[in-house]
């Protein structure tokens, strides 16, 4: 009898479904961090990998440790025509095999191997001596040098030339076969057509017909001129693109080539690039390990587990469906869901937690608010990626002594699926059964910008481990025997630069099994008006965030900082302030008429109360009655 062996998935199955199924980080500059590290500059940086392998494997470790998922090897120029220049052609199988053995010591399991490939260096016909075949051949050398050591995929870049990058990709994919992923980038001019005045459509409708499954921009003048051009691709593709940009346009400084786009900017655009629709980010000339740190922290806080697809939960398919033990109702969970389900307005004023582990102002702040008629305290979970009290204790802390409902804002940053699942039930079992599901600001937001960022999930993420708990599934959807009653909760902002986005995050948090929404802070009525009709259909009770202005400046960080829209007339009431009292008067004022408003079109309102300023929340508090 014969044993039948495992079915394993090959690296490069395995790439394309992470690829189909999130966000990929690819690493940063290789000559960049050579050069910085002392290598002059007409040195051939490919052949380091057998005269200082440690130092390229090194190199790899950083970024790996930085959180890139997809290593390029150090063979960008491996190719006989330019390791000829250096007079070492002969060594071509032996520099590439090393390349791809470094790359692998440093990667283990954590991230992808990709064989680099860039132009060979000389113009091929009809502007230049190599013919259309020789080049093929060349290409072929080097693609099965890699190939043989063991690569996951093949990344094409930097290439100007359509042509040559033609016979590049097929060259590979005669040396590799059918299932070798190839990633295929060109490199651009300011204006996102090729050097020889190919247009964006152009490149991008040939690309789209050559066997590649991902294409892309790599180096180039910087992130803004690649993120306009993968804008445009977009139109022209069904392919998965890429963007790995430049960190800038080097600076020659006291000698030296310098790429001045900082770590924080670089990470600005990834999120720019994510909502293009890249599937895979990273860097090219002038990016650091610090770049792709940044970059794959503000990755995993927008897209940490899968793009278009809100659940979570693995599943196996091969085993029967297991038994989702009914949801409780609304009314049964909190006094919070009692109201929502009979339909009753609802007040919260947002407390944040102590720095340290005196709650006694919060304590006093929350009885307050329950002596003048407010429903429930909001307790915001680390907000502004800032170290303070438990969020959930300080819940505790509230319907304990201060005997007032607590809402429990819980992000994802600090926590992976184990974790969230501990606490959830921990939070259950406490008697803080009310949520708003969130996904936290990234710590570079923050005090601590070196602090890790976990994102095992996003909010969307998050919604469905609570979910499945309320239905008696832990986060493998296995039976636990028992179910939580959470009141789930998400947040929403009515005034997101992207809506479209916004809109469809929304829909797959409403899918997950949010049962109540709770808004940003909205100052420009109309846009919360808006809001509401988009969502209407989903028949879910809407909290509208009211946020009582204390200054002129205060105005103005909201909408210049926070990108919190406030409509003039606003502004203006604010300027024309000409003392503190006056101000928060005057903010209090806006907000009472805000809170009027609404209050015949959500079913609660939440308010601020600023700089812990319990009473100001509680005067808006007066226009809800």
């Amino acid at each position: 009898m014969t044993v039948a062996e495992p079915i394993t998935m090959s690296r490069a199955a395995e790439f394309r479904d992470r690829l189909a199924t999130k966000i990929l980080v690819a690493d940063g500059a290789m000559g960049t961090m050579l050069y910085s590290k002392g290598i002059f500059i007409n040195r051939c940086f490919d052949e380091l990998n057998l005269s200082s392998p440690q130092l390229v494997r090194e190199i790899h470790a950083e970024y790996v440790r930085s959180g890139a998922e997809i290593l390029e090897t150090n063979t960008f120029g491996s190719n006989r025509v330019r390791l000829g220049g250096f007079g070492l052609a002969e060594k071509l199988r032996s520099i590439n095999e090393a390349g791809v053995r470094l790359a692998r010591e440093a990667a283990g399991m954590k991230a992808f191997v990709a064989g680099a490939i860039g132009p060979l260096g000389t113009r091929i016909e009809p502007l230049g001596p190599m013919s259309f075949a020789e080049a093929r051949d060349v290409f072929r050398e080097q693609a099965e040098a890699l190939v043989a050591a063991g690569v996951d995929l093949v990344v094409l870049e930097t290439f100007f030339d359509l042509s040559e990058l033609r016979e590049a990709i097929l060259a590979v994919r005669q040396a590799a076969g059918p299932e070798m992923v190839i990633m295929a980038h060109v490199t651009i001019e300011d204006d996102g057509s090729l050097r020889d005045g190919a247009s964006t459509e152009t490149f991008t409708r040939a690309l789209d017909e050559l066997p590649v499954d991902v294409i892309g921009i790599n180096c180039s003048a910087g992130p803004k001129v690649v993120l306009e051009t993968v804008e445009r691709m977009a139109a022209f593709t069904i392919k998965a693109l890429s963007a790995m940009p430049n960190a800038g346009l080097p600076a020659t400084i006291e000698g030296r080539n310098m790429y001045l786009c900082s770590p924080e900017y670089m990470a600005q655009y990834a999120r720019r690039f994510l909502q293009a629709g890249v599937r895979v980010i990273g860097g090219c000339c002038g990016t650091t390990p610090e770049h792709i740190k940044q970059i794959n922290s503000e990755v995993r806080s927008l897209q940490p587990l899968r793009q278009n697809q809100p659940d979570v939960t693995v599943v196996d398919r091969s085993k029967p469906e297991v038994k989702r033990l009914p949801k409780i109702s609304l009314g049964q969970k909190s006094k919070l869901g009692a109201k929502l389900a009979a339909g009753e307005f609802v007040s919260f004023v947002e407390i944040l937690p102590p720095r340290g582990v005196d709650a006694t102002k919060e304590i006093a702040g929350a009885r307050l608010c329950r002596d003048n008629g407010i429903d429930c305290i909001n307790v915001p979970d680390g907000p502004r990626a800032s170290a303070r009290l438990s969020a959930q204790v300080t819940c505790q802390l509230i319907q304990q002594q201060a005997e007032i409902e607590a809402v429990l804002h819980f992000c994802c940053r600090d926590r992976n699926i184990l974790s969230i699942q501990s606490e959830l039930l921990g939070s259950h079992t406490a008697g803080v059964r009310n949520l708003i599901c969130i996904t936290g600001d990234p710590p570079r937001m923050g005090s601590y910008p070196d602090a890790s960022a976990v994102f095992d999930v996003d909010s969307i993420g998050l919604t469905n481990i609570a979910n499945n708990l309320n239905q008696g599934l832990d986060i493998g959807g296995n039976p636990m025997g028992s179910q939580t009653a959470l009141l789930i909760g998400i947040g929403a902002n009515p005034g997101a630069l992207n809506m479209d986005e916004e809109l469809r995050r929304f829909a797959w948090k409403v899918e997950a099994g949010a049962e109540y929404v709770v808004t940003q802070p909205v100052f420009d009525l109309n846009l919360l008006e808006a809001f509401l009709r988009k969502t209407e259909h989903y028949k879910l009770p809407i909290i509208a965030g009211i946020w009582p202005l204390t200054s002129y400046r205060n105005a103005e960080f909201m909408v210049n900082e926070l990108r919190v829209p406030v409509p003039a007339n606003y502004m203006e009431r604010m300027r024309l302030a000409d003392s503190a009292d006056k101000a928060r008067g005057e903010g209090i004022a806006i907000a009472q008429e805000m809170a009027s408003r609404v209050r015949r079109t959500v079913a609660g309102a939440q308010l601020s109360a600023p700089f812990g300023r319990y009473e100001m929340a509680v005067q808006v508090a007066e226009a809800l009655r």
